[in-house]
């Protein structure tokens, strides 16, 4: 038995109301520009609208113009979607707060992730949205994945309880030490003052 081994993220497709909300939203508040649309393929009284997140992956919207936005929150029963998080810049980060204020958009002020900063508020239809933004960049030809699971591995052996910025920069010198040959033969931190 073999796995269907996925390489990323195609496409989330969230029911939407009528369209102008869609694209106000999206692309007026998160700034995804609204790329194309076409008719949902398996329901005709629904269009389908597709944005780009910024990594040209896709966030898609099932519109239909008899239905009107329902602010309550959406089910978060098992099964169902909790949030959808999506990454900002540290500066779009750092603004956030006030632009969110500016259109009275509640939201959950800055939360402390520990590896990143967090933000949450609803979307016009109650789906609740995250814009994230990490602590940290990782060293060259490595991920945030691959920097998370060395942080894990170090804040497990050490028994705290959750990834802080300690894990990230011990974690970060690991792999560069493991990836990065150097002519020193010993690479231990030194102090030359």
């Amino acid at each position: 038995m073999q796995k269907l081994q996925s390489q990323g993220v195609h496409h989330i497709t969230i029911v939407g109301a009528d369209r102008r909300t869609s694209i106000d939203f999206w692309e007026g508040v998160l700034g995804m520009p609204f790329i194309f649309e076409q008719p949902n393929l398996d329901r005709a009284s629904e269009s389908h609208l597709y944005f780009d997140p910024g990594d040209g992956r896709l966030i898609t919207i099932f519109t239909d113009e008899t239905r009107k936005p329902e602010p309550s929150r959406t089910p978060t029963d098992i099964g169902c979607v909790h949030h959808i998080a999506f990454s900002v810049s540290r500066v779009t980060f750092l603004q956030a707060v006030s632009r969110l204020d500016e259109r009275g958009i509640t939201h959950s002020g800055v939360k402390d992730r520990g590896f990143m900063d967090s933000i949450y508020f609803k979307d016009p239809l109650g789906l609740l949205i995250e814009l994230a933004s990490y602590r940290f960049d990782p060293p060259h030809g490595f991920t945030h994945a691959d920097v998370l699971m060395e942080a894990h591995h170090l804040r497990v052996a050490r028994g705290d309880y959750a990834i802080a910025e300690t894990h990230l920069a011990d974690a970060i010198e690991l792999i560069i030490k493991r990836s990065r040959p150097s002519l020193s033969e010993d690479r231990v931190a030194k102090n030359p003052y």
